[in-house]
């Protein structure tokens, strides 16, 4: 599992989603994005889904996802 409390694009709130990582102001949970992904989406088309989140947050939670996956 990924260490996401380095990551500012991120929050974890227990009184928002369960406690689930989600990008930063909003209620999208990171996981959003990488089952997007996973089923063939876009980063334009989820960006487009769910306009809460910015182009800046959902680079910056692949970045350190990428990041974490090399220093494994």
């Amino acid at each position: 599992m990924l260490d996401w409390t380095t990551c500012t694009a991120v929050e974890c709130d227990p009184e928002k989603l369960s406690g689930a990582w989600a990008f930063r102001g909003t209620r999208v949970p990171v996981s959003a994005l990488f089952e997007n992904l996973e089923s063939g989406a876009t980063l334009d088309q989820f960006l487009a889904w769910f306009p809460g989140v910015t182009r800046s947050q959902a680079e910056s939670v692949l970045e350190h996802a990428a990041r974490s996956l090399q220093a494994a």
